[in-house]
């Protein structure tokens, strides 16, 4: 039986990181894989994260279940991190899952509950690439949308609503809370306001994807358009991952949040989540769940979360202003001034295949294949040839 499997195409990232392992050479940069990294090139440990894992240790007294949909508590502390407020006053079905992508699947897995099988989700063009993958995989059909306009380095706002106004009613369109991945251009907030405008209008639920809140402007503003849309929406699936925003990678954080129009909606949805992960996983990972929840309902924690994440995202910004700097020295152009204004750890520098080929093969730069970089990855060390490599393949 076996051996009658069809072969699977090999994940470009994961091929990317083994080359790159492979590679012997000591200038070497990798700029392919979506970790952070500090100026020292580790992915670091939050203070704040030893701390409540130190206290976890201290005073937990059982490693028994939690229930299937995982931890109520965690449940709320999430909810008040994405939704503010309005977690307070508008009925919300949440799951802890394995991760974003766990919660990706999970989300999809309950639009399929939801009946209708010509039901569409609409997708950014370009989008993750697991989210492409994971609805062809269930056999939910997909569509894209423009999306990020390559000439100006911003978001297409007049494509993206002209592509959605095509929709069915009932079809869902899939965002990006923040920090796009892979180009790093985020909406406005005008952007979310027209788009929430023409989601109500044609009958269409938004599904957004929130993996890097805390990494574009701060925790706040980097879900203020979202919530907006959740407040003007009668329901709103989000998937939430905590593996970047509290360097929980390896712990397998995650959550689907699902505001809903009524308390009948909420139960509802709420079991039907708790029924999925008994079919996929059964119970959710707590344990860096629980770290969440700790770092998030103290106060002392928090603020030492906080600051953390403020000096990872100033860096980041620091590091998009020196690469565009340096590029514009070397080029005599502000090709790439748009570096500047996208957000979190991602860019696309608009750079062909066989460029990027070159820059591994020549210089040792590392990136995938449609140009995307992880700002995160550079140093003040490596930012200047980082910018020499590619400067010369122009």
């Amino acid at each position: 039986m076996l051996e009658s499997i069809p072969p699977r195409e090999e994940d470009k990232i994961l091929r990317l990181m083994k080359l790159f392992a492979d590679d012997p050479r000591v200038g070497k940069i990798d700029l392919g894989v979506g970790v952070y990294h500090d100026a020292d090139g580790r992915t670091p440990i939050f203070s704040a994260v030893k701390q409540a894992e130190q206290r976890l240790i201290e005073t937990q007294e059982s490693k028994g279940y939690v229930g299937l949909a995982g931890d109520p508590a965690f449940h709320r502390a999430m909810a008040g991190l994405v939704l503010g407020d309005l977690a307070e006053t508008m009925p919300f079905a949440a799951c802890g899952t394995p991760g974003g992508t766990g919660a990706v699947r999970q989300g999809f897995e309950l639009m399929k509950l939801a009946g209708n099988p010509q039901r569409r989700i609409w997708l950014p063009d370009p989008s993750w690439i697991n989210h492409g993958s994971i609805l062809d995989t269930l056999g939910i059909p997909r569509a894209d949308y423009r999306y990020y306009d390559a000439e100006t380095g911003g978001v297409d706002a007049d494509g993206m609503l002209a592509d959605l106004a095509k929709a069915a009613p009932g079809d869902v369109v899939l965002l990006h809370g923040c920090c796009h991945n892979p180009t790093g251009a985020d909406m406005k907030a005008q952007d979310w306001a027209a788009l929430t405008k023409l989601l109500a209008e044609r009958g269409l639920t938004p599904f957004v994807d929130l993996a890097y809140q805390g990494f574009g402007d701060g925790v706040e503003a980097d879900v203020s358009g979202l919530r907006t849309m959740v407040a003007a929406l009668p329901e709103t699936i989000i998937t939430v991952s905590a593996s970047k925003n509290f360097g929980l990678y390896r712990e397998r954080v995650g959550c689907v949040l699902a505001p809903c129009a009524d308390p009948k909606a909420r139960d509802m949805t709420h079991a039907a989540l708790a029924w999925l992960n008994r079919q996929n996983y059964a119970f959710p990972p707590d344990h860096g769940a629980r770290v969440v929840t700790t770092i998030l309902t103290d106060t002392g924690l928090r603020a030492d979360w906080q600051d953390e994440l403020d000096g990872m995202r100033a860096r980041m910004k620091e590091n998009r202003t020196a690469l565009a700097g340096e590029l514009r020295r070397l080029t005599g152009s502000d090709r790439f001034g748009f570096l500047q204004s996208h957000k979190g750890m991602f860019t696309v520098l608009g750079l062909s295949t066989e460029q990027v080929l070159t820059l591994r093969k020549e210089h040792g730069l590392y990136m995938v294949e449609d140009s995307r970089i992880n700002l995160a990855g550079l140093t003040d060390a490596t930012i200047p040839p980082a910018a020499e490599a590619i400067a010369a393949v122009l």
